[in-house]
């Protein structure tokens, strides 16, 4: 009996540190060098040729970003003289890989065989009684024959006319940012924000992105750059709501958790707290 009570105290303690276990959310406001790039649905950078649009809001900051071709000719985008630059450090957006795909085509064929047996054992009236039964067997063959297909990594994209693709390899940044002046993990009262210019800025970063428009014309080359200019460490309930998806007038059944703060120009870092018993 001391060992069962024993087992019951354990996880209770476990289930009881594991439903305490609180989420927190580092959101950081990145801001483009190009202020006319600020938009209220997404960071947009335009020129004759093109619209490049951004959407940071993901775990982590999303740098990939949207291409538009605004001419009537094809565009070519040259993945091996464009960049993702992060605090002066230059990241390839051409890496030189080889991805398979594979696939596998199966049939399966099946066919019976029957026979009888003689059965012998007790009836209803603790008699011994003998008895055919019918069995059949049922034998499956299967065959299947796979194909893979070896493709390399593209160094030019064409982007046709009047048409968008996406471009996505990298995020902005995945460790958490600690000050002396952010709590960790602040209750609702004691949610600051740090601010910061370029020059102080923990993150600059930006895509420099070069591209031709038609096969013969020159390259053109330009650079996105942005900096965080904002980071605030919130609480859970501060920034996630539960509520029902709304459609057209109709409401879901089950509620889901929405951001308060989402915006094209910010992203997030969600971590647990921790025993640690650190402030910062």
């Amino acid at each position: 009996m001391k060992t069962k009570n024993y087992l019951i105290v354990i996880l209770l303690t476990v289930f009881t540190l594991s439903s305490c276990r609180t989420t927190f959310y580092q959101v950081y406001r990145a801001t483009p060098t190009d202020r006319s790039m600020a938009n209220k649905d997404a960071l947009v950078y335009e020129d004759e040729n093109c619209e490049v649009t951004y959407n940071l809001w993901s775990h982590g900051g999303n740098m990939g970003f949207g291409f538009f071709n605004k001419t009537k000719e094809n565009i070519y985008l040259n993945l091996d003289e464009c960049f993702f630059v992060r605090n002066d450090v230059a990241n390839d957006y051409y890496l030189e890989r080889e991805f398979t795909q594979s696939s596998n085509l199966g049939s399966k064929s099946s066919r019976k065989k029957g026979g009888s047996l003689a059965l012998t054992g007790l009836n209803f009236l603790g008699l011994i009684q003998s008895n055919q039964a019918a069995a059949e067997v049922s034998e499956s063959l299967m065959t299947s024959s796979g194909s893979s297909v070896s493709v390399k990594e593209k160094k030019i994209v064409t982007i046709p006319s009047g048409t968008l693709k996406y471009i996505s390899e990298y995020n902005i940044n995945e460790s958490m940012y600690r000050d002396c002046d952010l709590l960790k993990y602040p209750k609702r009262k004691q949610v600051r924000t740090l601010h910061f210019m370029k020059d102080d800025s923990p993150y600059v970063f930006s895509n420099r992105i070069t591209y031709r428009v038609g096969e013969a014309a020159e390259p053109v080359q330009f650079e996105n750059q942005f900096y965080v200019s904002e980071i605030t460490n919130y609480p859970e309930k501060e920034i996630v709501e539960n509520e029902y998806d709304e459609f057209c007038g109709e409401k879901s059944i089950e509620k889901y958790d929405f951001f308060k703060v989402k915006s094209p120009d910010r992203f997030y870092i969600m971590y647990l707290k921790n025993g640690n018993g650190m402030k910062h």
